[in-house]
This record gives structure tokens, sequence and C-alpha cells, in this order.
């Protein structure tokens, strides 16, 4: 697929047909939290910047970033996962509730902290804000079986209605194999569409529609090095064989996108050209929208080939924006040609 061989008007209908879809987003709940000063002056205990606190952000962030995109997007949105019973906890359902997306599916650990990535940054609104530290508060054991029993009911309730799954795995201990044996077989029964999107072991994930890795993800789940475009091509045909999926969207960076679908040649996307677009600001979070637009484009009946194209195109947006950022409908068709 080229830029030239795509209908704009085909792509606009596929993205008019995310609004009202129904999404399941299972995986690791994450806080990100930013603490944002204005440099005083260097602190008398000890030769440290001293800033005077004057924003303080709590952003949706591991598989909630994902459901906020596909809650940009249009669609109705479901989370099922892990939070502590902490202030974070209950900021971070808060946030979700403001947003509008479900969240019966959010299961308190007393035991568990809500999994938190604290920033510090220096500047103000008329400055570049300099990142001073990241603080994380993360608990990497499996969550309890107790809270693993709550998510697998509900699950299993929720899912028929469902359009859609996405398996966001950033290895916080929330998708285990019990979770995957739930959900995915019940899934491919139902005739849903299952994206995985993980930064652990690949092949966990048997008979899904997608997994949307990045290249290092690949080579970590392979145990090989990609340089070529040779070794990238094996290396997707082994994805899906190993994982009997019916597709891999392996995301590249500056390098775009790669598409390995069963029984169709490789598909490999440039970065997509934005007219008068500014530098790349911050790629944090762009797997996040590859996965969310590509699941939505699936449901809205778009081609393997074409969900690749629009998802390509939502990640040339966000990096453009700071922080984990997302897109809208409008945004998308504004920018296809």
């Amino acid at each position: 697929m080229t830029i030239q061989s795509v209908d704009p008007s085909r792509l606009k209908s596929i993205i008019a047909a995310f609004q009202g879809k129904r999404v399941l987003v299972i995986g690791d709940m994450v806080v990100d939290e930013y603490l944002i000063g204005r440099p005083a002056r260097i602190a008398r205990e000890a030769p440290v910047l001293l800033l005077e606190l004057e924003e303080e952000l709590t952003i949706l962030g591991g598989a909630a970033n994902v459901a906020v995109n596909v809650n940009s997007l249009g669609a109705d949105v479901y989370l099922a996962g892990v939070i502590g019973d902490d202030v974070h906890g209950r900021r971070f359902r808060s946030a979700v509730r403001e947003l509008g997306i479900h969240d019966e599916g959010l299961v308190h650990d007393g035991d568990r902290p809500t999994s938190t990535k604290t920033r510090v940054m220096a500047g103000s609104t008329q400055v570049v804000r300099q990142h001073i530290v990241r603080v994380d508060r993360v608990d990497k054991s499996g969550i309890g079986e107790d809270c693993r029993d709550k998510l697998c009911e509900y699950i299993k309730a929720v899912l028929p209605e469902m359009d859609a799954i996405v398996l966001s795995d950033y290895e916080i201990g929330m998708i285990s194999p019990k979770i995957i044996e739930t959900c995915v077989p019940l899934a491919r029964e139902l005739k849903k569409v299952i994206v995985a999107d993980s930064h652990g072991s690949l092949d966990r994930f048997q008979g899904v529609t997608a997994l949307t890795p990045n290249q290092p993800e690949v080579e970590l789940s392979l145990g090989e090095t990609i340089e070529t475009s040779e070794d990238l091509d094996r290396a997707g045909q082994r994805l899906l064989d190993e994982c009997n999926a019916q597709s891999v969207l392996v995301t590249r960076g500056s390098e775009g996108m790669s598409l390995f679908e069963a029984n169709h040649p490789p598909v490999h996307l440039p970065v997509y050209p934005l007219e008068a677009a500014s530098n790349v600001v911050d790629p944090n979070g762009a797997g996040d929208t590859v996965a969310a637009t590509f699941t939505l484009s699936l449901t809205g009946g778009a081609s393997k080939a074409e969900a690749a194209y629009l998802a390509n195109v939502a990640a040339a947006l966000v990096v453009r924006r700071l922080g984990c950022a997302s897109n809208t409908p409008e945004e998308l068709v504004r920018v296809i040609r």
C-alpha cells in the first residue's frame, strides 16, 4: 500500500463508523502525575533546585491511555483493571468518570498501591519545561486471586456486548495467564476483534486478531536483532506463525510501521507526512494511540491494511503533542489526503 493507493472517502467512512462502537480495554492501570514548579533558588539543606509548585496534573496512563484514545475517537469504552485504595486510585477513578469511560470493571486492591509515575517538571508556560526527575510507585507482582476472579467475572459478563477487546500489558502484574485464558477464547468464539499490545512476551496471546508491538518489543520477544528489511520480514512472519495471529503491526519510530498479515505480502508504511508539521515533541503513548486506532478501524469494517494506514496517520499527529495525547475523528479526517 502507498499513500497514492488509498481512497480518502473510504477511510473517512471507516472513521465515521467509530461512533458508538464498544471496546473493552483490559490491562495495567497507571496514573501519570505531573508536578510542575517554578525554579526559585538552590535549597539550603542540599545543593538541589528548589521548585515552588504551581501546577499538579493527574493523567490516565498505561492501559487507561488506550481507553482515552478510544474514547476520544467516539467509541464507548469499558475498563477492566486494578487500582489501589489510595489517593491516586481515587484520582484515577474520578478522571475516568469525567471522560464518561465505564469504570465498573475497576477493582480496588487494598494491599496494592495504584501504579503511579510522578514526573517533576521545572519551568512555566512562558518557557520550555525541563523534566527534572521521575519517581515510580509500582508493584509488579501478580494481582491477588480475589481481584483476578472479580475481573474474570466482569470480563465474561460484558464481553458479549463488546465489538472489540484490547489487552494492554505494561508488565505490572495484571495480564496473567488466567486473564488471557478467560477473555481470548471467549472473544474468538464470539468473533470479536482482539488486539494485544504487550511490552512482554508476545507468544502468550494465541489466535488474536492483531499484535501491535514496537520493534524493540519484537526483538525482545523473539530473542533476535532486526537490522535489515529482510530481518524485519522474517520476524514478522515468525510472529504470525508462533502466535497464530491474523496480523502483526510493528511500530518502528522514525521508520514508520510495518504490517504483516497471514497470506499477504508485508506492507511497509513510512511516517505519514503532515503538511506544515511541527517537529516530534513527545513519542510517549504513541503506541497506545496506534493500538486504539487500529482496533477501532477494524470494528468499522477496515481491512488490516486500511486500519494500519489510519493508525499511521494517528501516530503522526499524536507525537507532536506533549505527554500522552489522543486524536479526535475530526483531526484524522482533516489530514487524510
